[in-house]
């Protein structure tokens, strides 16, 4: 209810100590420089490794996003069942794994798959111990090279396997008539005309029956 007239301001409290809850970021441009100190550390810590992992690919929930595609939390044990490798080697050389996560559609599992693959095809996997190659090791000449600098080196996974969005222009593309499989080229008016049939079949029923029976009247 507001208060009405020049009367007094029940309950004031003007005397509070809010110079003390005051919370100012001065130090933004310093915490700015020690996070990127921080991240070029871990990338010289523990380098030639890359800083993240390798995610798969998950579509966004709801109906409203699911058009979209996002890197998810780790990979299902089917996924890693169908690319050969072992679920508890899978995150000793850079790949998340989620048990709870499960497979709805041949789709993404093929494509987790194939993202698997193509990793594990790049990966150069050097021995535990010095001298003793186990069979998935690298080869010596792998190794060497990426020892010696000639091979080239990625930072970061997520730039070498990025998880990419079609964008509207690249989805919707213009079909051509001649590029239509033979027989669909009037498919909007063969839709129309099954439509008109199954809604009008009672009707024509009616008047087929009506017609026959004019006929046997006037016969008689």
């Amino acid at each position: 209810m507001a208060i009405k007239h020049n009367q007094q301001i029940p309950h004031n409290h003007f005397h509070k100590d809010w110079q003390r809850r005051v919370r100012v970021h001065f130090d933004q441009p310093g915490r700015k420089l020690r996070r990127r100190q921080a991240r070029q550390s871990k990338a010289a810590k523990v380098a030639p490794r890359p800083v993240d992992r390798l995610r798969p690919i998950v579509r966004c929930p709801t109906i409203k996003y699911n058009r979209r595609v996002r890197a998810g939390r780790g990979f299902t044990l089917t996924e890693l069942k169908e690319a050969g490798i072992p679920r508890a080697l899978a995150p000793t050389i850079g790949i998340s794994v989620d048990p709870r996560r499960r497979n709805v559609s041949t789709e993404s599992l093929s494509a987790n798959v194939e993202r698997l693959k193509s990793y594990r095809a790049r990966l150069i996997l050097f021995p535990r111990k010095s001298g003793q190659h186990k069979s998935m090791d690298s080869s010596k000449e792998d190794v060497s090279a990426v020892k010696s600098g000639k091979a080239s080196v990625v930072g970061s996974v997520g730039g070498a396997l990025p998880v990419k969005n079609v964008s509207a222009e690249e989805a919707a593309t213009e079909v051509k008539r001649s590029q239509l499989p033979k027989g669909e080229e009037n498919a909007y008016r063969k839709l129309r005309l099954a439509r008109s049939d199954a809604k009008l079949v009672g009707v024509r029923e009616k008047r087929a029956k009506a017609k026959a029976e004019e006929a046997e009247t006037k016969k008689k």
